[in-house]
This record gives C-alpha cells, sequence and structure tokens, in this order.
C-alpha cells in the first residue's frame, strides 16, 4: 500500500475507532498562548503552535501508554524534525508544480466518510465533535496528498524493474518465502561523520540494545524514546516486507533471526540501526490480488496546447459526464490513443497500480460505477469510471505482478529516502527550540 493511501486508510479506521480527535485535535492552549517561531525552513517558518498541537496530538495517542513517550524536550525535537521534513516536502511539491484541486479533495473525502458508513454531512458533523475544523482536516488531506506525488514524480523516472530481475526473484522462490514484520531504530550520524560521532552513536545503539535484551524496556518503547527515524513515533514500525522488499544487504541477516529476534547494531548510510522481526508468517498459501476493471479518459496537454487547457477541457468533460453522456462516445472522441481511447476508454482488469499511483489511489476509493473528480497525473488528466472489481488467486501471471511491484516497493523506498536525506541537508533550518 502506498504511503498516502496507508495515511487515508488510517484517518478511516481513526473515525471508526472515535480515535480521530486524539490524532488530530487541537491544543486550547496551543491556540491560546502567544506564537513564537520554533524553526525557520528557507524561506518558510513553523509556529510554536503548530509544534504544540502537534505534540498534543500524540500525547493525547499515547495517553494510555505515556510511559512509552520519551521526556518532553526529546519528543519536542524528534515532533520539530518530523514538521520539519514534512514541510520541506509540502513545498518542494508546490515548487515544481503539484496541485490537488477541490474537487479531488471532495471526492477523496466523501470515499473516506462512505468507507466509515457516513454521508459527507455526517462525517463533517464528526469530526466538528471531535474537536476538529472541517478546513483544518482538508488542508492536512491535501498535504498529504501532495506528499504522496511528490513522492510519485520523483520516483517514477529513476526506479525500473526489468524481467531479468523478475526472473531471478521467481526462480529463487523468494516471492515464495515468509513475510516478517519489521521495526527499526536508527541512531543517525550526519554525512560525514568524525570519529567521535561514530563513536558515540556506536555506544548509543548497543546501550539501546542492552536495554531491550535485558527486557528493561520494549522495541516498540525504544523506537519512541530513542530512534531518531521518522517511524519512531510508531514504534519504529516498518510493515510486513517479503525478503525481496527488503534492502539485499538486510536479506541474509533477517532469514536467520526468529519473532521477536533483534538484530545487532548495523552501519548504514544514515548511521546505525537495529532491526527487529517482530512476527513471522507463511505466504506460501494461495494469495488473492484484486483487480479492477475501469473506464478512462486522458487529456493529455502536449497534444491540446497546454496545461491550462488540458485541465479546462477535462473540468468541462466530467461535467458533461456527470449530466449523463455516455463515457465511451467522449472517450472516442477525447481522450489520448495511449489509454484505449479506440475501446472507449476500457481499461481491462488490472491491479491497483499497475496504470500508475495516481489511477491506483482513486480505484481503490471508487465504488462500481463512481465517477472520480479530474486527477493530475504524470500523463494529463484522467477521469476514471470503476466498472468493477475481482479478487483473482495470485497465480503465475499475478505473481509476477507481485514480484514487479515489491521489487519497485523496494527500489522506490530506498531512491526517495535518499531524496529525503538530500532535501533536508540542501535546505536552510534554524532550529529555535532552547538547548538541551
Amino acid at each position: 500500500m502506498s504511503v498516502i493511501l496507508k495515511r487515508l486508510a488510517l484517518s478511516a479506521l481513526l473515525v471508526n475507532a472515535g480515535l480521530l480527535n486524539s490524532v488530530y485535535a487541537q491544543s486550547t492552549e496551543a491556540l491560546m498562548a502567544v506564537d513564537s517561531i520554533v524553526a525557520v525552513m528557507d524561506e518558510d517558518v513553523i509556529l510554536r503552535s503548530e509544534l504544540e498541537q502537534a505534540i498534543g496530538n500524540i500525547k493525547a495517542q499515547y495517553a494510555k501508554q505515556a510511559g512509552q513517550l520519551p521526556p518532553d524536550a526529546v519528543l519536542e525535537k524528534q515532533v520539530l524534525e518530523r514538521l520539519i521534513l514534512q514541510r520541506l516536502q509540502i513545498n518542494r511539491a508546490k515548487d515544481i508544480g503539484i496541485r490537488v484541486s477541490d474537487a479531488e479533495l471532495n471526492q477523496t473525502i466523501q470515499s473516506i466518510a462512505s468507507s466509515n458508513k457516513m454521508t459527507p454531512e455526517q462525517f463533517q458533523e464528526r469530526l466538528q465533535k471531535d474537536g476538529l475544523g472541517f478546513e483544518d482536516y482538508r488542508n492536512n488531506l491535501r498535504d498529504e496528498l501532495m506528499q504522496q506525488r511528490l513522492r510519485q514524480s520523483y520516483v517514477q523516472n529513476r526506479v525500473q524493474v526489468n524481467d531479468n530481475e523478475i526472473d531471478q526473484l521467481i526462480a529463487s522462490q523468494q516471492a515464495a518465502g515468509p513475510e516478517v514484520l519489521l521495526a527499526n531504530i536508527l541512531v543517525a550520524m550526519p554525512e560525514s561523520p568524525t570519529a567521535d560521532q561514530i563513536a558515540t552513536a556506536k555506544r548509543k545503539i548497543d546501550g539501546v540494545r542492552d536495554l531491550i535484551t535485558k527486557g528493561q524496556i520494549t522495541f516498540k518503547a525504544a523506537a519512541i524514546r530513542y530512534s531518531d527515524a521518522q517511524n519512531a513515533l510508531e514504534g519504529g514500525e516498518i510493515g510486513w516486507r517479503t525478503y525481496d522488499s527488503i534492502p539485499p544487504q538486510f536479506t541474509t541477516l533477517i532469514a536467520e533471526m526468529k519473532a521477536g529476534d533483534v538484530s545487532q547494531a548495523i552501519r548504514g548510510p544514515s548511521g546505525y540501526q537495529l532491526i527487529q522481526v517482530a512476527e513471522i508468517r507463511d505466504s506460501k498459501a494461495t494469495q488473492f490480488v484484486d483487480e479492477y476493471r475501469a473506464q478512462a479518459i486522458l487529456i493529455d496537454p502536449n497534444i491540446v496546447g497546454g496545461n491550462e487547457v488540458a485541465r479546462q477541457r477535462a473540468e468541462e468533460i466530467h461535467g458533461r459526464l456527470v449530466k449523463g453522456e455516455d463515457m465511451a462516445k467522449l472517450a472516442k472522441e477525447f481522450s489520448s490513443k495511449d489509454l484505449n481511447a479506440n475501446t472507449g476508454g476500457i481499461l481491462e482488469w488490472f491491479t491497483q497500480n499497475q496504470w500508475g499511483t495516481q489511477v491506483g489511489n482513486q480505484i481503490v476509493l471508487l465504488k462500481d460505477n463512481d465517477l472520480s473528480p479530474v486527477i493530475q497525473s504524470d500523463a494529463g488528466y484522467l477521469i476514471i469510471k470503476r466498472i468493477g472489481k475481482r479478487s483473482q488467486d495470485a497465480n503465475a501471471e499475478n505473481k509476477r505482478r507481485q514480484a514487479r511491484e515489491s521489487i519497485g516497493q523496494r527500489k522506490s523506498e530506498e531512491e526517495y529516502e535518499r531524496f529525503l536525506r538530500q532535501l533536508r541537508s540542501e535546505a536552510f533550518v534554524e532550529s529555535r527550540l532552547a538547548k538541551s
């Protein structure tokens, strides 16, 4: 699941669980306080109220596990660093022209509401009841979508998976091997660390491992308290991975670990890491994948005379579809020939991201016969109508497809992690937190 879909799914689950207020609720104290600047980034700033609100959200989320959180001064630095990286991504996305239209945002919110068995009006009332203004929620969601598009924009031309890689993966039977639930703890080091910095980081990571192995702290609590990674406040969880989706330098190590094991300290480009295999499950049983059938219209800016012309034409066609005009007829007349215009825009059965993540992100949110808003994609402006969904046994063709996606996911994560490190290192960032 892509980063943004994972977040959108989380948003839906949080509403179901009645926890949305603990993730997004505003801090009354922060809003009443006089604002000051806690960080300067290039030409942008983060305010004290923004930081206090984010810290309040984390503390509310861990209200029943407060002992797992680090001291306030450490938590403050962790949350500020997360806000800085998020803001740098949003600003970079805006700089390169990434936008999320109001229509697409409305459609996404409607889909989230629907998944929680609510109307949009009921969903808005629930947000207000949980202490979150609807505009705040929309802005948060827009930022998440922009970060996802930035990621897709960056990795799409940098990540290639060739048939030889897929053949090797399937031949080695790694795709049919077990799946492992991984977590990590990172003690970060600068790009070119000194001998003293290396020694200090090594002592810290070894000390953390010692606490875990002696049972004085859980891995999750140690990650929250000590890790410098972006997933620290999630307890260091990375998620379920097959061996082929794990960076090759870790595969042999992880294959020899049992559930619950914690690795020795591993030095990587970002610093020292501890890896935990939290759980192991068998993936050899019959697996099923969701496939979708859809109809689409693509307006290519290169053909119609520019980006703005393409957007306006797509919006016009969308309006005609809403009024009941035949999509096949409009696809044959207006859609790019590269997207099956001659067949009325029909996209036969495909997996979620087979046509790219922009299509994939929308197709899972739509119901059969639902029409998407106009979607800005790398190929142009898209309108999608979902026709059907089915669950298929992961046969040889699907396994090959899964292998391609798995390898692509691993490469994308590695590539984007390098991008984030570069983005952070190139930015002018001044923290104005009190030195501890």
